[in-house]
């Protein structure tokens, strides 16, 4: 590890003047940057009717992100871009030319296929807007670390929410929705530009060294701590990606609104914000393995339970499914936590890059199991295949509290 920072980090307050403004700046910029993620996805139904979508062009439109997100963070691990340039610099540009493809889609998509290439190239240049966000915050906070990760990671939730809202409320014209989400990306891009400022306990740009990919991995506390955000990852952007549609079917099939079920798709996705700023909360001051361990128990559950409320009372769905959205995501920025108190300082960039891209990889496979599953089964069963993941990250989490340097966890709270 360099210590050749120590002694700055030693002179700096532990608790940095002004950490709460700039949390709040970078996580509207978060939520704004990271809209344009869901963005095709929420406008499907109307993509279905006007480009004749079969389930596997459908799946494509969200995989093509993850992809993409997953070449764009492995470009940056091996590069070590977002430890080599200045984050707020990778995010601001990123920020840009998502907003410009996500523009591009929204007036000259014509079929699956540029539709496709479209989402691909969004999900590569979010992949530079996510990591470095995490990268900043962690310039500005050493104690509550958990919190304020789990607030960017909650506005980075709702974000990924809005344009559901969007198309509840919004245009019927899906282009003219997906050109509102490509606004609040660029605003997302200008906010970083003006107002975003790395904290005092930034570390000097780190030389290039492509062997930190293989030194991650050598860690036994941040290889455990990835293991959970894997089994974390296996679930949740399936659970993301598919509830919308499950909600849409159970809906329709008791001659609710549709558009109730894109505003209780946003309830869902969104309440993953709450479920984070409270976790965020408790694991500073009880420990992070305990509060990641409990949250994929829950979610695990739900994801057993809630096919059997398919077609059932739409309150009681909601309920339960609200509940699985708010735990689902409760954990991910432990995960990330986790890593900067473990990894090596000066590589952390790296190191949440490359866990993500890994995860992110994960999902394409989990997200693709659920359509035929639900051609088989139905939605009934559907979503169970998605329970072993939480439970290997419950273990995982669990075999991490036990290690020696998990002290180093939320300054000791492990």
């Amino acid at each position: 590890m360099d210590t050749s920072s120590a002694p700055l980090a030693d002179t700096l307050p532990t608790v940095a003047p002004g950490r709460w403004r700039a949390l709040v700046l970078l996580s509207i910029a978060e939520l704004l940057g990271m809209s344009l993620w869901f963005s095709a996805s929420a406008v499907v139904p109307a993509l279905r009717i006007e480009w004749r979508l079969t389930d596997s062009q459908t799946s494509w439109l969200t995989i093509a992100v993850q992809l993409g997100f997953v070449f764009g963070t492995l470009l940056s691990a091996f590069l070590n871009l977002a430890d080599v340039l200045r984050p707020r610099q990778l995010m601001a540009i990123s920020a840009f030319a998502g907003a410009g493809v996500n523009t591009l889609f929204a007036l000259f998509s014509n079929g699956p296929t540029s539709g496709t290439l479209f989402r691909f190239l969004t999900g590569v240049f979010l992949a530079g807007v996510y990591p470095p966000a995490m990268k900043l915050m962690a310039t500005w906070f050493q104690r509550s670390r958990g919190l304020a990760l789990g607030i960017l990671v909650g506005a980075l939730t709702l974000g990924k929410a809005s344009p559901y809202l969007i198309n509840a409320v919004g245009s019927t014209q899906w282009r003219n929705n997906l050109l509102a989400v490509s606004i609040l990306a660029a605003i997302g891009g200008v906010l970083v530009t003006l107002f975003v400022v790395e904290g005092p306990y930034r570390l000097p740009r780190a030389p290039f060294d492509w062997q930190q990919v293989l030194k991650i991995f050598r860690n036994r506390g941040v290889r455990l701590a990835n293991f959970g955000y894997f089994g974390h990852m296996w679930e949740l952007y399936a659970m993301w990606t598919w509830m919308p549609l499950m909600l849409r079917s159970s809906f329709a099939a008791r001659g609710v609104s549709p558009k109730l079920a894109e505003a209780g798709s946003f309830v869902v996705i969104g309440a993953g914000a709450i479920g984070c700023a409270v976790a965020g909360l408790i694991a500073d001051r009880v420990g992070r393995t305990v509060v990641t361990s409990w949250a994929m128990a829950i979610s695990g559950s739900c994801c057993l339970i809630v096919g059997f409320l398919f077609g059932a009372s739409p309150a009681l769905l909601l309920l339960v499914a609200a509940i699985w959205g708010a735990s689902v995501v409760a954990d991910s920025a432990q995960f990330s936590s986790c890593v900067t108190e473990l990894g090596d300082p000066q590589y952390i960039g790296t190191a949440l890059t490359l866990q993500m891209c890994i995860g992110f990889l994960l999902t394409t496979i989990s997200i693709q199991l659920i359509p035929p599953l639900v051609n088989r089964v139905g939605w009934r069963y559907a979503f169970m295949i998605l329970a072993p993941g939480p439970l290997f990250g419950v273990i995982s989490m669990l075999r991490l509290r036990g290690l020696p340097e998990a002290v180093r966890i939320a300054h000791g709270r492990r």
